[in-house]
């Protein structure tokens, strides 16, 4: 049997995605059933409980196939970018929307009434998907009757033009493994969020990006670095800024930052040993 990559292609020892039959060995393969997020963010867990570790997180408006619903979790592969996890069962739902715009800001606020002063508002991070069907001058109603700030997202066709840009709005976030929002994200999760508010498709994990973003640059040092190459080293990431500066998620300062890349180099080196690629959009 092919040896895949259990975190894209979902297979376990009693079930699979009925696609990969003849590829896998399982007791049972099933066909997926289409479901939806519904809640700002929901975790997508290794295993099915709530203390098994993040290995990412799906936005609102994210679909996703599943393939077992098993009490309290569901265990589905997201449609973005195909990572297979455990959710909790309260966070999706059957009933699909059409999403028209994305959020376009750091955080915003989903709001009850076309009020800034409504209450309770929702947070909602970059890049969660909804479905508005009446756009006003200050807030957009979306289908489930809440508002949101018009200024605050874009139909989905419109996206940025500089991802090193989106990721600079990040700096100061906390460090956070497996996160992708302004309340805490890491190094891959930095770099997909940024490509995907610009609609460039990026896989999740730092090696899956090494192998598929952008082409390989042969540099021989530090020189010849321009703003928006990536940096790699065995399980991290960074972007850089300018020629000389790396901003990047990470657990030294726990939280996003620019430094300097040599000083970056040094002190990785330890932990992560040396750089392994810089690539190239």
């Amino acid at each position: 049997m092919a040896d895949l990559d259990s975190r894209l292609h979902a297979f376990r020892p009693d079930l699979a995605d009925a696609k990969l039959q003849g590829r896998v060995d399982a007791k049972k393969f099933v066909e997926g059933v289409a479901m939806e997020v519904v809640v700002p963010v929901a975790t997508l867990h290794r295993e099915a409980s709530v203390t098994a570790v993040q290995t990412t997180q799906a936005l609102l408006g994210e679909r996703l196939v599943a393939f077992e619903v098993a009490g309290d979790w569901v265990w589905g592969q997201l449609k973005r970018d195909s990572y297979v996890g455990y959710l909790a069962k309260a966070a999706v739902s059957k009933e699909l929307t059409n999403p028209t715009h994305r959020v376009s800001v750091p955080t915003t606020f989903l709001y009850p009434l076309p009020d800034i002063k409504s209450q309770p508002p929702v947070s909602l991070p970059m890049n969660a998907r909804l479905e508005i069907v009446e756009s006003g001058e200050k807030f957009s109603k979306l289908s489930n009757g809440k508002f949101v700030f018009t200024k605050h997202v874009r139909p989905l066709s419109e996206t940025e033009t500089d991802f090193v840009g989106v990721a600079e709005k990040f700096l100061d976030v906390p460090y956070y493994w497996g996160g992708k929002t302004s309340q805490g994200l890491d190094c891959s999760g930095l770099v997909q969020t940024s490509l995907e508010a610009c609609g460039i498709f990026s896989p999740r994990d730092t090696d899956m990006q090494e192998t598929q973003l952008g082409q390989s640059l042969l540099i021989n040092d530090l020189d010849g670095l321009r703003r928006g190459d990536l940096v790699f080293w065995r399980g991290h990431v960074g972007i850089m800024a300018d020629q000389k500066t790396l901003l990047h998620a990470n657990g030294h300062h726990m939280m996003t930052v620019k430094e300097p890349l040599s000083e970056a180099v040094a002190r990785i080196a330890g932990t992560y040993g040396p750089v392994t690629s810089f690539r190239r959009f």
